[in-house]
């Protein structure tokens, strides 16, 4: 983890975030974990009009709380975390975590570009997961807090080096998270590179719309408006298929509880242990649209995912196994929460029929994903 303990100079830095009054710099020097600052120390708050809060971190640019209200406007965190820095340097690495170079699995770690072969690092059986062991979950951001016409938003830079994690170019990051006084998280992702290299960056919060980590998200009701998904095989890699969800478990174009058919007799289902595929969402084009609604019918909570992206990893915490001590000392279990990652599809660099994921030098990368939160009563 070669990112993630990180110069005492830049802890000093840190315990300033509160005040908000300083730039966090990169660097990337270790220090013992007996020498981090306290969670509230390293935080970063956002809040808008509405009483909406949400916490960063420099490291991996992880959101550590997000409180919305619910239909009797009571406030609850709604995403899964830790208590303390030290945790998160030793947990589960993606809660609250951007994502990148490479969002979800890339076969065996390899891809072609430009005639060359690249070998990226391992980190999920033969394969590469989320950019790598140190991907950009792993890594120390540049914070800055910043006002944009939407609302308080925290600016978040970071340079990959060529080479890091085995992916080609110099490439540079910026995300911003905004949270409007519409209840709007908006995420703002922007990249450019010197080298042809490959992108596809996600956030991956881990939600639970009940506001408790101890409860499952089985009773939670999705849309997700998509008529077809990824087939994978049993390391959950495409096999380049985009099938109909008519008729299968995948099918959440009117809504469903997550639960309701989870544990069906489907192959697929059994790959994934439950939900852990991309969804080809209904759209001819990068523009903003309603991809997903999640609605927890106790709490009123309702979330909607918005996005310029073509496709969606819904993951139902299949992987949760009740070991793992979150917020409180709540040990989280399995099916404690849901993600909903927006993405180019997994293993695009090895799918020819897929969206290029691409990025040349003198292009942009750009994409937007909204999480929208109401509550219905």
């Amino acid at each position: 983890m070669k990112h993630t303990l990180i110069l005492f100079v830049a802890v000093l830095l840190l315990s300033n975030c509160s005040k908000k009054s300083n730039e966090v710099s990169e660097q990337k020097d270790t220090v013992s974990v007996s020498t981090t600052p306290s969670l509230s120390a390293m935080a970063l708050d956002l809040k808008n009009k509405n009483g909406l809060t949400m916490k960063v971190i420099p490291l991996g640019g992880k959101i550590v709380s997000l409180h919305v209200p619910d239909k009797n406007g009571v406030l609850g965190d709604v995403v899964l975390g830790y208590d303390t820095i030290e945790q998160y340097i030793k947990g589960n690495p993606y809660f609250g975590a951007m994502i990148g170079r490479y969002g979800n699995r890339i076969a065996k770690g390899k891809f072609t570009l430009e005639g060359k072969e690249y070998q990226l690092a391992t980190n999920n059986g033969a394969n590469s997961l989320h950019g790598g062991p140190d991907g950009f979950h792993n890594v120390m951001w540049n914070l800055k807090p910043v006002t944009t016409a939407e609302g308080e938003a925290l600016e978040m830079t970071y340079l990959s080096k060529d080479g890091e994690e085995g992916f080609p170019g110099n490439l540079s990051v910026k995300v911003t998270y905004t949270l409007s006084d519409k209840n709007e998280l908006i995420i703002d992702y922007v990249a450019t590179t010197d080298k042809t290299t490959i992108l596809n960056l996600t956030h991956h919060s881990f939600f639970n719309l009940t506001g408790d980590g101890s409860k499952d998200v089985l009773g939670h009701e999705v849309t997700i408006h998509a008529d077809r998904f990824c087939p994978v095989d049993s390391s959950l890699i495409p096999f380049g298929e985009l099938k109909k969800v008519k008729g299968t478990p995948f099918d959440f174009t009117q809504p469903h509880t997550i639960g309701e058919r989870i544990n069906k007799d489907d192959q697929q289902l059994k790959y994934g242990k439950g939900y852990d595929h991309n969804w080809v969402l209904n759209k001819k084009d990068n523009s903003l649209t309603l991809a997903v609604k999640v609605k927890e019918p106790v709490s009123g909570r309702v979330m909607e995912v918005w996005t310029t992206e073509p496709g969606m990893q819904f993951y139902s915490g299949n992987f949760l196994d009740g070991s793992d001590k979150g917020k409180g000392g709540v040990f989280y279990p399995v099916r404690s929460a849901f993600c909903f990652e927006a993405q180019h599809f997994p293993d695009s660099p090895n799918q020819n029929s897929f969206p290029s994921v691409e990025l040349k030098p003198g292009a942009t990368y750009t994409q937007r994903t909204v999480y929208k939160f109401d509550v219905e009563k």
